[in-house]
């Protein structure tokens, strides 16, 4: 079903985690949780609020599978739009997920990397739990 790498391993990872480091910034952010598949309704009405673009981009790309060069995809874009000269289909194996989160971290960078850390962690009842770590 899946071309896209990440949608196959959004569907198989029973812990999912994502991660955000601005090191401009000396902050970093870790959100733990679990996966939620939206329902084509909501993904369809996403993909229509998408640039024309974005759109046919969706088509074009392999995403995350190797590509010879930046001149094959300008000639799939260009080939869908010719597929596509009105409105553009959602591709049947474009989705959306959700991360769920039930835990996550905050990261700010200290010097001597005595770094200030704060787990946030779901307790089940629609609050969180604030807990210091340690660097």
């Amino acid at each position: 079903m899946a071309r896209a790498a990440r949608e196959g391993n959004c569907a198989k990872t029973s812990a999912p985690r994502s991660a955000f480091h601005w090191k401009s910034r000396q902050r970093q952010v870790r959100i733990e949780g679990t996966i939620t598949e939206l329902p084509p309704a909501e993904v369809d009405d996403y993909f229509r609020r998408r640039h024309r673009m974005s759109q046919i981009g969706a088509w074009a790309s392999q995403q995350s599978r190797p590509l010879t060069s930046r001149e094959e995809l300008i000639a799939l874009t260009t080939e869908y739009e010719k597929q596509f000269p009105d409105d553009v289909p959602r591709p049947p194996y474009w989705t959306g997920f959700v991360l769920n989160p039930q835990r996550m971290e905050f990261w700010q960078e200290r010097d001597y990397r005595l770094h200030d850390r704060f787990a946030f962690t779901a307790n089940g009842e629609g609050s969180w739990t604030k807990q210091r770590l340690f660097p």
